[in-house]
């Protein structure tokens, strides 16, 4: 018989799993949306079922773990400014899967750590080392691979709103990273998503259109798998520390190939592949380097 893992290892196991499920769930989204957007849906109304299933679950889920009095705040200024980073990251985000192949849309979106690190050593002050830099000339220039720019049949539109919506979820995890120290996890998923809910049910009466039944239901199925892959998300993080969970992540773009020849019988090209590896390859070293860092600093101070 197996001797039964430790249950620290247990931990790491159960997160990673999660971690699986929700890179999954996401991957789903991505394909729901991107059919949604396919069958006339805009991103206006892609932001509100994602934010509309979301609340509800929300809740459910500070119910069952935290409670919901977690959601106090004292600072309601920051949850806006992140609110209104974070929808801005949805709506450019959803428009990227409608304008790109599924696999290059997700692909440049992971160059979002490598924004991430520049706006830290700008805003907050971070060290960032010669390593950290060389990971984020790694990774743009795996941006650069997957549009190919001058020689490449992606949308020049649909690469720059990826783009940018990597900067703004960059600019979200920056945001949250310094939020954190005073308020819960909690109360910045909710109040996230009842601000998005209510800009995008404001926004609904002019941008929505008449669509059929199909394209109700697959908005319905993103924002389902959206809160599914948040949920597993946030619990990975609770069970297993990041750096175990990370790699994991990457697992999307093998989704989103996968996803896109089955759907769209789209094949990803050379140039996707080698650019998503470099986009990977640039995150890993990174975190691989904080947690290497952070041991360091950790043993010297013990």
């Amino acid at each position: 018989m197996t001797p039964p893992l430790p249950s620290h290892q247990q931990d790491i196991v159960r997160g990673i799993a999660l971690r699986s499920a929700g890179v999954a769930f996401f991957a789903l989204m991505s394909a729901a949306m991107k059919l949604a957007g396919n069958h006339g849906a805009g991103p206006v109304e892609m932001v509100f079922f994602r934010a509309a299933v979301g609340i509800p679950a929300i809740l459910a889920w500070l119910w069952m773990t935290d409670g919901v009095g977690t959601i106090r705040t004292k600072r309601p200024g920051a949850h806006i400014f992140r609110s209104l980073i974070g929808l801005a990251s949805l709506g450019l985000l959803f428009q990227s899967l409608v304008l790109l192949p599924l696999a290059d849309a997700v692909a440049i979106g992971f160059s979002a750590p490598a924004f991430a690190t520049i706006l830290s050593a700008v805003f907050l002050r971070e060290h960032v080392g010669l390593h950290r830099w060389a990971a984020v000339a790694i990774g743009f220039l795996g941006v650069v691979v997957v549009a190919r720019p001058g020689g490449s049949d992606l949308p020049l539109a649909g690469v720059v709103i990826a783009i940018a919506a990597a900067f703004a979820n960059a600019a979200v995890n920056v945001t949250v990273r310094e939020m954190g120290a005073t308020e819960s996890a909690g109360a910045i998923i909710f109040w996230f998503f009842v601000s998005v809910f209510v800009a995008s049910a404001i926004a609904m009466p002019f941008f929505t259109g008449r669509h059929d039944a199909m394209t109700w239901w697959l908005l319905l199925a993103g924002g389902l798998t959206g809160t599914g892959a948040q949920l597993c998300m946030t619990r990975a993080l609770q069970a297993a520390p990041v750096a175990a969970l990370v790699p994991f992540d990457y697992a999307q773009i093998v989704w989103a190939a996968l996803l896109g020849w089955l759907i769209w019988s789209a094949v990803p090209g050379a140039s996707t592949l080698a650019g998503a590896g470099l986009i990977a390859a640039s995150g890993l070293y990174t975190v691989w380097r904080e947690q290497r860092l952070r041991r360091a600093s950790a043993a010297t101070l013990g």
